[in-house]
């Protein structure tokens, strides 16, 4: 109960920052910009703006397959454009082979009082992380982040290279029943049937970011399948039948 409390007072806040955006776009003639969102958060506003009026919206996180994204309200005579976001990239340098990740990185961002829909995604590599943030926190955080995890960093800048990869997978393959929601769980989780139905039923899985509690919703290619505590997959494939009338099956694992 505590879980569907906290979703739905963080469901009121995004509600009243979209509407805000929606109102003062108007008021202003100018784009509003709301966010950083996280995939459910982006699905949901999708939602809450299918009736806004007169008003063209993007969604955008600094690169193309940003998981983390602003909401941009733009009114109807500017046409939508990802440079308008204001969104800042901090690139940071450190010792090859010190294994920083994410959770390093966004622990000491948020140890300096930012707020968590400040900062975008953070892709880490070897000796080198980028860091999307709100242009307004931007100047502060590369004043204030030197150390990182225990390990001195520094700023890059005019950075020019690739981005670190921005996921891993791990390869699942496998066969199951029906493209029902229980049979897919059963498979990503290791689970049997029976346990993987009683976890949906308590909603620890979501398809696309949006909690589902019927055993059997079907599942589609290229859906995003989360199960609480065991991970996040993308559905690559289903089919063909194998002799025995099942499915296969592949999954790609976040790790």
């Amino acid at each position: 109960m505590a879980f569907t409390s906290n979703r739905g007072a963080e469901d009121a806040l995004l509600k009243a920052w979209v509407g805000d955006a929606v109102r003062l776009c108007g008021r202003r003639s100018s784009p509003c910009f709301v966010g950083f969102l996280d995939l459910r958060q982006c699905e949901a506003a999708k939602g809450m703006l299918k009736n806004a009026g007169d008003v063209d919206t993007e969604l955008f996180g600094g690169f193309a397959d940003a998981e983390r994204r602003m909401l941009g309200v733009f009114p109807p005579y500017i046409q939508p454009n990802s440079s308008a976001f204001p969104i800042e990239t901090l690139v940071f340098g450190y010792r090859n082979g010190v294994p920083l990740c994410h959770r390093d990185f966004l622990g000491t961002i948020l140890g300096c009082g930012v707020k968590r829909e400040k900062v975008g995604d953070i892709l880490c590599g070897d000796g080198i992380a980028v860091v999307f943030v709100g242009k307004d926190i931007a100047g502060f955080l590369e004043t204030q982040i030197t150390k990182v995890g225990g390990e001195g960093v520094s700023l890059i800048q005019n950075y020019q290279g690739e981005l670190p990869a921005a996921y891993s997978f791990q390869e699942l393959d496998g066969t199951v029943a029906s493209p029902r929601l229980d049979a897919v769980v059963k498979t990503a989780a290791g689970l049997s049937r029976e346990e993987a139905g009683r976890w949906i039923e308590a909603g620890l899985v979501s398809v696309n970011h949006i909690p589902r509690i019927s055993v059997s919703f079907i599942i589609k290619e290229n859906d995003i399948l989360s199960i609480r505590s065991v991970g996040r997959f993308r559905v690559q494939k289903i089919g063909p039948e194998t002799r025995k009338g099942r499915l296969f099956i592949s999954l790609l694992k976040y790790i």
